[in-house]
């Protein structure tokens, strides 16, 4: 019923930049929060940002001023703009939407299927 379909990962030098794009299709009546999560190996999934469709977006520390979240609700897509690449950035990155659906009208939570960021010379 809902499909959200990240882009954009892959390999980049440190200092380096990438965008991710998570965009979310199906019989969605209205989406809430979006956000972007990571894990890397042997590690625990953890937030980097998040941003509601209304209201002030939320960053982990080890991103602050280095990673841009934004949304286009006309297009159901959340972005992750991403400077100033570490090594320790390298990991899976999961979009994540919560959304109401057209069906049912609960809300739940939705993932992508995960984008590998690899940061390495």
């Amino acid at each position: 019923q809902v499909q959200l379909v990240e882009s954009g990962g892959g390999l980049v030098q440190p200092g380096g930049s990438l965008r991710l794009s998570c965009a979310a299709s199906g019989s969605i009546f209205s989406i809430n929060a979006m956000g972007w999560y990571r894990q890397a190996p042997g590690k625990q999934r953890e937030l980097v940002a998040a941003i509601p469709s209304g209201g002030s977006t939320n960053y982990a520390d080890s991103v602050k001023g280095r990673f841009t979240i934004s949304r286009d609700n006309a297009k159901n897509t959340v972005y992750l703009q991403m400077n100033s690449l570490k090594p320790e950035d390298t990991a899976v990155y999961y979009c994540n939407a919560n959304l109401r659906l057209i069906a049912t009208m609960t809300r739940s939570d939705y993932w992508g299927q995960g984008t590998q960021v690899t940061v390495s010379s």
